[in-house]
């Protein structure tokens, strides 16, 4: 989704698949239809565009990242009746065949042009077409955000943090969907406080999501910083079942287009 950023699929996988299973919960919402057309926009490694296509949706998914579409495709793209896979810019995707409904699931915040991106869902849909998604919300991840600027004013006090996401409010991006021609029916701004893999910390989730903000660091700085990270956000982050849980925010929409 960011240029410039690559992901590590397997260790996405395995560690950080929390994200497909929250997104259960926006699957049963897009309540997709047996021979309906679903684009799943930003589909990472695709377990949740296979799940769709298993009630007898054509799923079709797209997302900027080249390892996470070979992943998909490893996992799925050979199954009968299975979902399609293709590397695409959220941004300035085209379709050829307008869809029966867009979803996306925790990857519109990797989107930084929203405008952008809506006006080609928009395009995307048939008329009465819906548009169906969660995504971080304003003050999504703002410990761990925090820890790792506190840190970093401590070790680069020269050097800036830039996180790459989009965290809007809920009437932000009604606004953005309504200016857009879409009918918003349904929105949901929620704390939805996530557990990390057993033994993973704060600096694992920055090494996972937050590569691009670290290349701002040399090098040998990162270690160092994402240690200190750990020891700002511990007492705010760590439960007393001894995990890390990232102070998740969520925004999740149901539009139609108009």
């Amino acid at each position: 989704m960011i240029p410039g950023m690559t992901w590590n699929s397997m260790q996405y996988d395995n560690n950080f698949s929390f994200v497909s299973a929250y997104g259960r919960g926006v699957v049963e919402l897009l309540d997709a239809r047996p021979g309906e057309r679903v684009l799943d926009l930003g589909c990472g490694t695709g377990d949740l565009a296979a799940a769709i296509a298993a009630d007898g949706v054509a799923v079709h998914g797209i997302d900027g990242d080249d390892a996470m579409i070979r992943a998909a495709v490893a996992k799925y793209g050979d199954a009968p009746g299975g979902p399609t896979y293709a590397v695409a810019d959220g941004h300035a995707f085209t379709v050829d065949e307008p869809f029966d409904a867009v979803f996306s699931n925790a990857a519109l915040h990797w989107m930084r042009r929203p405008d952008d991106v809506i006006a080609r869902v928009h395009a995307a849909l048939v008329p009465g077409g819906r548009f169906v998604a969660e995504m971080g919300a304003r003050g999504n991840v703002a410990a761990l955000i925090a820890g790792l600027c506190e840190a970093a004013a401590e070790l680069a006090p020269g050097v800036r943090v830039e996180p790459p996401w989009y965290f809007p409010s809920t009437a932000e991006y009604a606004t953005r969907l309504e200016n857009a021609g879409f009918e918003v029916r349904t929105t949901a701004y929620f704390a939805r406080p996530t557990a990390f893999a057993p033994g993973d910390t704060a600096a694992d989730w920055w090494c996972m999501f937050g590569a691009s903000t670290l290349a701002a660091f040399p090098p040998d700085l990162h270690a160092p910083l994402l240690a200190r990270t750990d020891e700002l956000t511990r007492d705010r982050l760590v439960a007393p079942d001894g995990l890390w849980y990232g102070d998740y925010v969520r925004l999740r929409f149901a539009a139609v287009r108009v």
